[in-house]
C-alpha cells in the first residue's frame, strides 16, 4: 500500500503564501489615495474593457491587482451583497467595513481550504465627508484586512511606490496634484536601468469617489477629460520647478549679492582719492575747519584779516 505524501501545515501555508505573492508582484500596480474632494483610484492598465477599478455601491469603490478572473468574481459578489443589503434594509446600512469583512472571510476560506489560493490583492474604499473620514481597507490573498490611512499601493513594486507617495502626499491636495503624484509614483519603477517612466493617458485607468456628489459618487475620468487633467498637473509641476529655480538664484538685494558685487560708490571714491606722498605728507588734503595746516594758522574767510 502506497504511503500518502505528508507535509507539515506550516510548510503548506508558506508555499501558498509564496505562490500568491509571486503572482501578485507580476501584475501592474494600482494606487488609491485621498485628496481634498474625494478618493482617487489610479491603475496602470492597457485595456479599455477589463477594469481594475470599479464601483461597489453609492460611496464605495473597488480596486484590485492580480488575476483578473479571480478578482472579478470577488467584485461581482461584493456588488450582489451590497445590493441585497441595501434593498433589504437601507442604503445607509451598506458600509465599506462590512464589505471588507465579507471579502476577508471569503479569501481566508479559499486560502486555507483550497489547494490554490487567489492571486489577488484588493482595496475597498469608502469616501467620507472629509479626508479624515475616508476609509481604505487592504485585503490580501490570505484574508488579512488592514486599515490604510490616506493612501495605499498594490501590486508590482508596491513598497517603492508607497515610499514616493508617503513623502509627498497631503490629504488636502487638489485632484490635479493628487493625479500628478500618483502618475509620478507609478512611473518611478519599472524603467530601464532604474530610470523613471512617462505614463500616457492610454496607459492609465483613473476614477474618483467624489464626496461633493449626492448618491452615487463614483465616476471615471477618461478620454479628453483625463488628457486635460494630466496636462494641468504637468503644467503645475513645471511652474513649481520654475519657482524653485528662481528661489535658488541669488537676489540682487540679498546680502550674498551685495558681498559679491562691487559697490559702485566705493569704487568711485577710490578712483577720485589722491595718491599719498612721501614721508607721511598729505598732499592736497584739506585741513579741518578751524584747525592748523602745514603752513601755519588759517583764517576764516568770513572774518577780517589781522
Amino acid at each position: 500500500m502506497a504511503m500518502q505524501f505528508y507535509a507539515p501545515p506550516e510548510q503548506i501555508m508558506r508555499d501558498r503564501s509564496e505562490y500568491a505573492r509571486k503572482g501578485i508582484s507580476r501584475g501592474r500596480s494600482a494606487i488609491v489615495l485621498s485628496y481634498d474632494k474625494g478618493v482617487l483610484f489610479v491603475a496602470e492598465n492597457l485595456s479599455n474593457a477589463l477594469h481594475k477599478v470599479s464601483e461597489l455601491y453609492d460611496r464605495i469603490g473597488f480596486a484590485a491587482v492580480g488575476r483578473y478572473n479571480e478578482f472579478e468574481n470577488l467584485r461581482a459578489a461584493g456588488v450582489r451583497m451590497a445590493d441585497l443589503r441595501g434593498y433589504s434594509y437601507d442604503r445607509r446600512d451598506v458600509t465599506g467595513r462590512a464589505l471588507a469583512n465579507a471579502y476577508a472571510q471569503t479569501l481566508g476560506a479559499i486560502f486555507t481550504e483550497q489547494s490554490k489560493p487567489f492571486e489577488v490583492e484588493i482595496c475597498v474604499a469608502e469616501v467620507g465627508q472629509s479626508p479624515a473620514q475616508d476609509e481604505l481597507y487592504r485585503l490580501t490573498y490570505d484574508g488579512s484586512v488592514q486599515d490604510e490611512p490616506g493612501l495605499m499601493a498594490m501590486g508590482g513594486q508596491a513598497e517603492a511606490i508607497a515610499t514616493v507617495l508617503r513623502d509627498q502626499h497631503r490629504p488636502d491636495m487638489p485632484l490635479a496634484d493628487a493625479l500628478r503624484l500618483a502618475v509620478e509614483a507609478l512611473g518611478s519603477v519599472g524603467g530601464e536601468g532604474g530610470a523613471p517612466r512617462t505614463l500616457e493617458a492610454n496607459q492609465l485607468e483613473v476614477a474618483v469617489l467624489d464626496r461633493s456628489r449626492v448618491g452615487r459618487t463614483f465616476r471615471r475620468i477618461v478620454g479628453a477629460a483625463l488628457i486635460t487633467l494630466l496636462a494641468q498637473s504637468a503644467g503645475k509641476a513645471t511652474a513649481t520647478d520654475a519657482e524653485a529655480t528662481d528661489a535658488e538664484a541669488p537676489d540682487a538685494e540679498s546680502p550674498d549679492a551685495e558681498a559679491t558685487a562691487p559697490d559702485a560708490a566705493e569704487a568711485d571714491q577710490a578712483a577720485e582719492a589722491p595718491a599719498t606722498g612721501k614721508a607721511g605728507t598729505d598732499q592736497g588734503r584739506t585741513p579741518p575747519k578751524g584747525g592748523r595746516g602745514k603752513g601755519g594758522p588759517t583764517t576764516n574767510p568770513g572774518e577780517p584779516s589781522a
